[in-house]
Protein backbone atom coordinates (compact mmCIF):
# COMPACT_ATOMS: atom_id res chain seq x y z
CA UNK A 1 0.00 0.00 0.00
CA UNK A 2 1.49 3.19 -0.59
CA UNK A 3 1.28 5.45 2.20
CA UNK A 4 2.44 8.61 0.56
CA UNK A 5 -1.15 8.40 -1.63
CA UNK A 6 -3.63 7.89 1.20
CA UNK A 7 -2.13 11.02 2.83
CA UNK A 8 -3.99 14.03 1.55
CA UNK A 9 -3.67 17.57 1.74
CA UNK A 10 -6.32 19.47 3.18
CA UNK A 11 -7.44 22.53 5.58
CA UNK A 12 -9.91 19.99 7.59
CA UNK A 13 -9.54 20.23 11.14
CA UNK A 14 -9.66 17.47 13.59
CA UNK A 15 -13.05 17.99 15.76
CA UNK A 16 -14.41 15.43 18.31
CA UNK A 17 -18.43 15.78 17.62
CA UNK A 18 -20.35 14.40 20.85
CA UNK A 19 -23.83 14.55 21.93
CA UNK A 20 -24.30 14.61 25.74
CA UNK A 21 -26.74 15.12 28.18
CA UNK A 22 -27.01 18.42 30.71
CA UNK A 23 -25.61 17.36 33.72
CA UNK A 24 -24.59 19.87 36.22
CA UNK A 25 -21.50 18.87 38.03
CA UNK A 26 -20.89 22.15 39.98
CA UNK A 27 -23.38 20.35 43.10
CA UNK A 28 -21.00 17.11 43.12
CA UNK A 29 -18.48 16.81 45.66
CA UNK A 30 -16.13 15.58 42.41
CA UNK A 31 -16.53 19.39 41.17
CA UNK A 32 -15.85 20.99 44.36
CA UNK A 33 -13.08 18.44 45.69
CA UNK A 34 -11.80 20.42 48.69
CA UNK A 35 -12.95 17.89 51.19
CA UNK A 36 -10.32 15.35 53.09
CA UNK A 37 -12.03 12.88 51.49
CA UNK A 38 -11.67 14.63 48.28
CA UNK A 39 -7.88 16.09 48.58
CA UNK A 40 -6.70 12.66 46.94
CA UNK A 41 -8.78 13.76 43.40
CA UNK A 42 -7.25 16.53 43.28
CA UNK A 43 -4.52 17.39 40.04
CA UNK A 44 -1.30 18.52 41.57
CA UNK A 45 -0.60 20.59 38.35
CA UNK A 46 2.04 23.53 38.23
CA UNK A 47 1.26 27.15 36.71
CA UNK A 48 1.93 27.26 32.70
CA UNK A 49 2.52 30.06 30.54
CA UNK A 50 1.02 28.24 27.89
CA UNK A 51 -1.78 30.06 25.88
CA UNK A 52 -4.02 29.44 22.59
CA UNK A 53 -1.29 30.31 19.56
CA UNK A 54 -1.44 29.75 16.08
CA UNK A 55 0.15 26.52 15.44
CA UNK A 56 3.86 26.34 14.19
CA UNK A 57 3.92 25.40 10.48
CA UNK A 58 3.76 21.95 10.01
CA UNK A 59 5.73 19.92 7.27
CA UNK A 60 3.92 17.44 5.23
CA UNK A 61 4.76 13.56 7.22
CA UNK A 62 7.38 11.64 5.90
CA UNK A 63 4.80 8.53 4.63
CA UNK A 64 8.47 6.80 4.02
CA UNK A 65 8.63 6.49 7.83
CA UNK A 66 9.06 3.07 9.92
CA UNK A 67 5.57 1.30 10.75
CA UNK A 68 6.92 0.71 14.34
CA UNK A 69 5.63 1.07 17.82
CA UNK A 70 6.06 4.27 19.80
CA UNK A 71 5.89 5.47 23.19
CA UNK A 72 4.79 8.86 23.79
CA UNK A 73 5.66 10.73 27.13
CA UNK A 74 3.16 14.06 27.47
CA UNK A 75 5.34 16.31 29.96
CA UNK A 76 2.37 18.13 31.03
CA UNK A 77 1.99 20.83 34.07
CA UNK A 78 -0.03 18.27 36.15
CA UNK A 79 2.44 16.09 35.37
CA UNK A 80 3.70 12.50 32.87
CA UNK A 81 1.10 11.14 30.64
CA UNK A 82 2.33 7.80 28.94
CA UNK A 83 1.26 6.22 25.98
CA UNK A 84 2.19 3.37 24.07
CA UNK A 85 1.38 4.44 20.28
CA UNK A 86 0.61 1.39 17.92
CA UNK A 87 2.46 1.97 14.78
CA UNK A 88 1.32 -1.17 13.29
CA UNK A 89 -2.47 -1.07 13.75
CA UNK A 90 -2.17 2.70 12.96
CA UNK A 91 0.88 3.54 10.70
CA UNK A 92 -0.94 6.77 8.85
CA UNK A 93 -1.76 8.10 12.53
CA UNK A 94 1.55 7.51 14.01
CA UNK A 95 3.62 8.39 11.60
CA UNK A 96 1.93 11.76 11.68
CA UNK A 97 1.53 12.64 15.73
CA UNK A 98 5.42 11.86 15.53
CA UNK A 99 5.88 14.34 12.64
CA UNK A 100 4.19 16.97 14.86
CA UNK A 101 5.40 16.24 18.16
CA UNK A 102 9.14 16.09 16.60
CA UNK A 103 8.44 19.75 15.55
CA UNK A 104 7.40 21.43 18.52
CA UNK A 105 3.79 21.37 17.34
CA UNK A 106 2.29 20.46 20.40
CA UNK A 107 4.84 22.34 22.96
CA UNK A 108 3.06 24.52 25.32
CA UNK A 109 -0.58 24.20 23.71
CA UNK A 110 -3.73 23.41 26.16
CA UNK A 111 -5.77 20.59 26.34
CA UNK A 112 -9.09 22.78 25.38
CA UNK A 113 -11.96 20.26 26.14
CA UNK A 114 -13.21 17.85 28.61
CA UNK A 115 -16.90 15.48 28.73
CA UNK A 116 -17.73 14.52 32.03
CA UNK A 117 -21.41 12.62 31.51
CA UNK A 118 -21.64 9.27 29.27
CA UNK A 119 -18.34 10.12 26.99
CA UNK A 120 -15.37 10.46 29.06
CA UNK A 121 -12.72 12.01 27.53
CA UNK A 122 -9.93 15.10 27.47
CA UNK A 123 -8.89 16.60 24.36
CA UNK A 124 -5.93 18.11 23.17
CA UNK A 125 -3.75 18.65 20.31
CA UNK A 126 -5.37 22.20 18.91
CA UNK A 127 -2.49 24.70 19.37
CA UNK A 128 -5.74 27.52 19.03
CA UNK A 129 -7.59 25.30 21.47
CA UNK A 130 -10.31 26.62 19.75
CA UNK A 131 -11.66 22.76 18.55
CA UNK A 132 -11.04 24.19 14.93
CA UNK A 133 -7.05 24.34 15.04
CA UNK A 134 -4.92 21.87 13.11
CA UNK A 135 -2.12 20.96 10.27
CA UNK A 136 -2.48 21.65 6.81
CA UNK A 137 -3.25 17.78 6.05
CA UNK A 138 -5.14 15.12 6.70
CA UNK A 139 -5.11 11.55 6.78
CA UNK A 140 -7.21 8.33 6.19
CA UNK A 141 -9.20 6.60 9.42
CA UNK A 142 -7.58 3.14 10.64
CA UNK A 143 -7.77 0.94 13.54
CA UNK A 144 -11.56 1.60 13.77
CA UNK A 145 -12.77 -0.63 16.78
CA UNK A 146 -16.25 -2.88 16.05
CA UNK A 147 -19.43 -1.61 17.28
CA UNK A 148 -19.59 -2.71 20.79
CA UNK A 149 -20.31 -1.45 24.35
CA UNK A 150 -17.57 0.58 25.29
CA UNK A 151 -15.89 0.36 22.25
CA UNK A 152 -13.45 2.90 23.68
CA UNK A 153 -12.25 1.58 26.92
CA UNK A 154 -10.13 3.69 29.81
CA UNK A 155 -7.16 4.38 28.66
CA UNK A 156 -7.87 4.61 24.99
CA UNK A 157 -6.02 7.42 22.61
CA UNK A 158 -8.02 8.07 19.84
CA UNK A 159 -8.39 10.53 16.83
CA UNK A 160 -10.84 13.20 16.96
CA UNK A 161 -12.56 14.03 13.56
CA UNK A 162 -14.57 16.49 11.42
CA UNK A 163 -15.92 13.46 9.93
CA UNK A 164 -14.27 10.48 7.78
CA UNK A 165 -11.04 10.43 6.91
CA UNK A 166 -9.97 14.31 8.31
CA UNK A 167 -7.24 13.13 10.89
CA UNK A 168 -5.38 15.97 11.68
CA UNK A 169 -3.55 16.61 15.60
CA UNK A 170 -6.45 16.96 17.77
CA UNK A 171 -6.92 13.80 19.67
CA UNK A 172 -8.42 12.55 22.82
CA UNK A 173 -7.70 10.35 25.95
CA UNK A 174 -10.04 8.11 27.56
CA UNK A 175 -9.72 7.89 31.33
CA UNK A 176 -13.07 6.30 31.66
CA UNK A 177 -14.99 3.31 29.64
CA UNK A 178 -16.99 4.96 27.27
CA UNK A 179 -19.29 3.94 24.11
CA UNK A 180 -19.04 6.12 20.88
CA UNK A 181 -19.47 5.13 17.34
CA UNK A 182 -16.95 3.53 15.95
CA UNK A 183 -15.50 6.59 13.88
CA UNK A 184 -12.30 7.28 15.59
CA UNK A 185 -9.23 6.25 14.68
CA UNK A 186 -7.20 4.65 17.76
CA UNK A 187 -3.67 4.68 17.96
CA UNK A 188 -2.45 4.63 21.28
CA UNK A 189 -2.77 3.15 25.26
CA UNK A 190 -1.91 5.23 28.33
CA UNK A 191 0.20 3.18 30.26
CA UNK A 192 1.20 5.86 32.98
CA UNK A 193 -0.49 9.16 33.75
CA UNK A 194 -4.62 7.70 33.60
CA UNK A 195 -5.28 8.62 37.29
CA UNK A 196 -3.20 12.68 36.32
CA UNK A 197 -6.36 12.86 33.90
CA UNK A 198 -9.03 11.50 36.25
CA UNK A 199 -8.23 13.97 38.86
CA UNK A 200 -8.23 17.09 35.99
CA UNK A 201 -11.60 15.46 35.04
CA UNK A 202 -12.92 15.17 38.86
CA UNK A 203 -12.45 19.38 39.01
CA UNK A 204 -15.08 19.88 36.56
CA UNK A 205 -15.57 22.26 33.92
CA UNK A 206 -15.81 25.91 33.14
CA UNK A 207 -18.74 26.86 34.40
CA UNK A 208 -20.65 23.52 34.86
CA UNK A 209 -22.07 21.29 32.69
CA UNK A 210 -20.49 17.95 30.76
CA UNK A 211 -19.17 19.44 28.06
CA UNK A 212 -15.96 22.57 27.91
CA UNK A 213 -12.53 23.90 29.39
CA UNK A 214 -11.36 21.88 32.01
CA UNK A 215 -11.54 24.03 35.20
CA UNK A 216 -8.32 22.61 35.67
CA UNK A 217 -5.70 24.46 33.06
CA UNK A 218 -4.24 21.64 31.23
CA UNK A 219 -0.45 22.05 29.06
CA UNK A 220 1.20 20.41 27.14
CA UNK A 221 4.62 21.49 27.66
CA UNK A 222 6.54 19.51 25.64
CA UNK A 223 6.56 15.64 23.80
CA UNK A 224 8.61 13.25 24.13
CA UNK A 225 8.35 10.18 21.11
CA UNK A 226 10.58 7.14 21.25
Amino acid sequence: MNLIKRLVATTSVALLVLSLSAVDLSESSFARGNTPNNRASVAICNKTSAVAHTPLKAGFPDAKANQVDRTFTLNTNCGQIVFKAFGKKAPLTVIAMTSLAKSGYFDHSLCHRLTTSQIFVLQCGDPTASGSGGPPFSYPDENLPTVTLNDYPEGTIAMANSGPNTNGSQFFIVYKDTSLPPSYSIWGAVTKGIDIVKKIAAAGVVGGGTDGTPKQTVAIESVLVK
